[in-house]
């Protein structure tokens, strides 16, 4: 998605999807849990704080998941017959659960912040397709059909390429129809990551993400389509890649597939200089990108007027996603 900044571990965006499997694995487990909270819950949805309710909802489901996966763990250690290696599992199952549970702690904190910021409005954005036009050409993501956008990353010894591009096919969601975007990632020259992305600009100029059908791939098969999802959905409704007039201070979501999906951007500057190889950019915007998926991941992306993305720094161990050429077919 949105091109974000790819590791050679396979994802980038950019991200461990290890917290993403704490929710996908939860089952019954989950599904009763949150039957009884909401059905508890339902007749007072409009005196509480949704953001609030949504994040504790959210954590409890974690943890719930992430001790379902400790009980599998230790189910198939009692399954190993030698005594050391039995223990040796056990006690990996038991790291693995602390922790699992640090990283659902870690991300309610993120999700507090995020209410602070927002506010305890439900999520519920308006979508009405006659507010959308055909077109994306917002200054700092412009996204015009037969133009590739190409990154580079050279981390811990390996070459990571993203090659993102504006297709000239469209798909029609929640009756709006959105630009494709087909974002290839290619580590050491291997396809690992295969994505299609959906983007529309509304009247105002505002640009929202409408979803994404992603797999991550380890020796040609796929591994993992964690990170998928599309507006209307299942609960999954769209977010802002970018906002038609940005300003510092500028919060919001870029996405909302709940335990799945939940990138969200702050604007942290408007005046950035930025050199790549492709070459020097002033003015630039800087979007800090976080996500309580990942609550020790942030990414700041810089974006330059009439080009669009142009670099990502991972703000904890410096790794750049620069981008290095544009192709126009």
């Amino acid at each position: 998605m949105k091109a974000k900044s790819k590791r050679p571990e396979i994802r980038l965006e950019w991200r461990n999807r290890r917290s993403r499997r704490l929710l996908a694995g939860t089952g019954v487990a989950v599904a009763a849990f949150l039957a009884c909270n909401l059905v508890g819950r339902a007749l007072a949805t409009d005196a509480v704080n949704a953001c609030q309710q949504t994040a504790a909802d959210v954590f409890a489901a974690c943890r719930t998941s992430a001790q379902s996966d400790y009980q599998i763990a230790v189910g198939k250690c009692v399954n190993i017959s030698d005594q050391a290696a039995r223990k040796a599992c056990q006690k990996q199952a038991a790291a693995d659960l602390d922790d699992a549970l640090q990283t659902c702690k870690d991300g309610s904190a993120v999700r507090q912040v995020t209410c602070e910021k927002l506010g305890p409005a439900p999520y519920d954005p308006v979508i009405d397709p006659a507010n959308f036009v055909t077109k994306i050409d917002n200054p700092y993501f412009p996204l015009v059909p037969g133009t590739t956008f190409i990154y580079e990353d050279h981390f811990a010894g390996s070459i990571m390429r993203d090659e993102f591009a504006v297709t000239h096919n469209t798909r029609v969601i929640d009756g709006v129809t959105c630009v494709e975007v087909h974002d290839s990632v290619f580590t050491d020259g291997v396809l690992t990551e295969d994505t299609l992305d959906w983007f529309a600009q509304d009247k105002d100029g505002n640009v929202w993400y409408f979803g994404e059908n992603t797999a991550e791939l380890v020796d040609g098969l796929i591994t993992t389509i964690d990170g998928t999802f599309m507006s209307g959905v299942d609960g999954d409704k769209p977010g802002i890649i970018m906002k038609a007039h940005p300003a510092v201070g500028d919060f919001y979501r870029q996405e909302f597939s709940l335990g799945n999906a939940e990138d969200e951007a702050e604007t942290v500057g408007l005046n950035a200089s930025v050199t790549v190889p492709y070459g020097s950019f002033q003015h630039c915007l800087d979007s800090r990108e976080t996500t309580p998926l990942e609550p020790d991941l942030v990414e700041d992306k810089f974006y330059a007027l009439g080009v669009g993305n142009v670099l990502a720094v991972d703000d904890n161990t410096g790794e750049r996603t620069e981008l290095i050429e544009i192709v126009t077919k």
